[in-house]
């Protein structure tokens, strides 16, 4: 029984996924905005705390748009797949097919599956049923595959989602200190404890600790999620590719960091922290269209 053939169900927990975004985002907007900073700008006189509630407010804002914005462009930017008629000289050789002649981008691949070429990189996905160019997984938080047109993309919004989330949590502590203090000095045991957490007071104070642990997870989850990425920038490596590598031969594809760094986010610095790409750098970097990566070989002849 092939049981890749159910992975197909991932995309209808894909959408379910998006709203448990939203609904993420939401609460942490009321929790950190409504609730908390947008009283104290309001209401407070004194000036040193109106412009930290200001400053803060900014900076969640912005934040959450660079978070959005990168998060929709990750979800409906096509990853890359084949073109139709994508054809080189190639001799078949049982399921599998050899390239007929070297080129300096790599050898070419066949799918069985697609029954057709693929370009170096490529690899197919079970659950988006086609071959996604330079594949490094299928996340089911952006409905999408994660590949050679949408990577940066994905990057930036675990960066911001990061660093949204390390906001609140610390706008959040006070609150959270200030809950569980209370809710300890009022139990006995750890029972009463939480029948405490769960009957204290208003829904409001309630969904500030609430709040402030869930981002606490995923502050710590994405951190390392960021890291494993930022690794495998740097040595030009996709999360496919990890399994492919020797472990005594520097990958192929390892041009040095700065230039792996430039074949996902491009050469323009302006860009490198915006989910686009200048014209220039879609024009002259082919790696980022996914049909052809250049090698060490390439620039060390």
């Amino acid at each position: 029984m092939n049981l890749f053939r159910f992975c197909s169900g991932l995309k209808v927990l894909g959408y379910f996924v998006i709203l448990l975004v939203i609904t993420f985002v939401a609460v942490s907007y009321y929790a950190v905005v409504v609730n908390t900073w947008w009283p104290i700008l309001i209401e407070n006189n004194h000036k040193a705390l109106s412009a930290l509630a200001c400053l803060i407010i900014f900076v969640f804002h912005f934040l959450l748009i660079m978070l959005l914005w990168s998060y929709f462009t990750a979800v409906f930017t096509d990853p890359g797949s084949v073109p139709e008629h994508f054809r080189r000289e190639l001799v078949v050789v049982g399921d599998s097919l050899e390239a007929g002649t070297s080129t300096e981008q790599g050898a070419l691949g066949y799918c069985p599956k697609c029954r057709n070429v693929k370009p170096p990189r490529c690899h197919h996905c079970s659950v988006c049923q086609r071959c996604v160019l330079k594949m490094d997984h299928h996340c089911v938080w952006i409905v999408n595959c994660v590949g050679a047109r949408n990577y940066k993309f994905f990057l930036l919004f675990l960066l911001y989602t990061f660093l949204e989330t390390l906001l609140d949590v610390v706008v959040l502590l006070p609150s959270f200190i200030e809950f569980f203090s209370q809710a300890i000095k009022r139990s006995s045991s750890p029972s009463q404890l939480a029948s405490l957490v769960l009957a204290f007071g208003e829904c409001s104070k309630i969904l500030y600790p609430i709040d402030a642990v869930l981002n606490l997870a995923f502050v710590l989850s994405l951190l390392c999620f960021i890291v494993m990425h930022l690794s495998l920038v740097s040595t030009n490596t996709t999360s496919v590719e990890v399994h492919e590598k020797s472990g005594d031969v520097r990958w192929k594809y390892d041009l040095g960091k700065r230039k792996n760094f430039e074949q996902v986010f491009g050469k323009k610095k302006a860009f490198w922290l915006l989910p686009l790409y200048s014209k220039d750098d879609l024009h002259n970097i082919t790696s980022l269209q996914g049909l052809e990566f250049p090698t060490r070989s390439d620039i060390d002849p």
